[in-house]
Order: C-alpha cells, then sequence, then structure tokens
C-alpha cells in the first residue's frame, strides 16, 4: 500500500495492474478513468476499484490537491510483473470530462 499525493492537474500515466487496484481517498478531489470510460470524480471517502488488466489513469482535480490510499497484491511468484505503464495521459484525454 501507498499514500500517494497529487498536485492539482498532476496524473499518471495510463497502467493496468495485473491482479487489480483499489484507490482510497483521503484528501481533495481526484479523477480517474478506464480506457474507453468516462472520467470518475473521486472525493474523500470514495473507494474506487479497478479489475484486473484494466488501463486506467488517475490524479488530481485541475483545481485541487488529492491524497490516496493505494492498494494492490502482486501476481505471485513467477506471475510476471504486478503492473504495466503505458502512454502519458495528454491534456486532451485529462480535460475530457
Amino acid at each position: 500500500m501507498n499514500v500517494v499525493r497529487f498536485s492539482p492537474g498532476a496524473r499518471t500515466a495510463w497502467h493496468c495492474h495485473a491482479v487489480g487496484q483499489t484507490l482510497q481517498v483521503t484528501e481533495g478531489f481526484g479523477l480517474v478513468q478506464s480506457r474507453g470510460g468516462e472520467v470518475i470524480v473521486m472525493r474523500p471517502g470514495d473507494t474506487v476499484h479497478t479489475p484486473p488488466g484494466e488501463w486506467h489513469w488517475h490524479g488530481a482535480a485541475p483545481d485541487h490537491f488529492m491524497t490516496h490510499l493505494a492498494m494492490w497484491e502482486g501476481p505471485g511468484e513467477g506471475g510476471g510483473p504486478e503492473s504495466e505503464w503505458g502512454d502519458h495521459v495528454t491534456d486532451e484525454e485529462y480535460r475530457t470530462r
């Protein structure tokens, strides 16, 4: 588990997790989007789960800081990498909300 803090407008690159990921927002307002899906606003207390292999990104809203707990499990011995990273989220993708 990691505590991750984002400045306004900061976000991850597109990525996926072998066993999925759960985010628990503790402060601020954030955004999360699965590939091909709508951008979802996250608020303190919200929990968002992305299933195994689902490409997604997450970060702070344009005008807010955001902190979340990021929780995941590894794929186990010999199961390959825990996460795979893709392209950076473009400003255009980020603004489509």
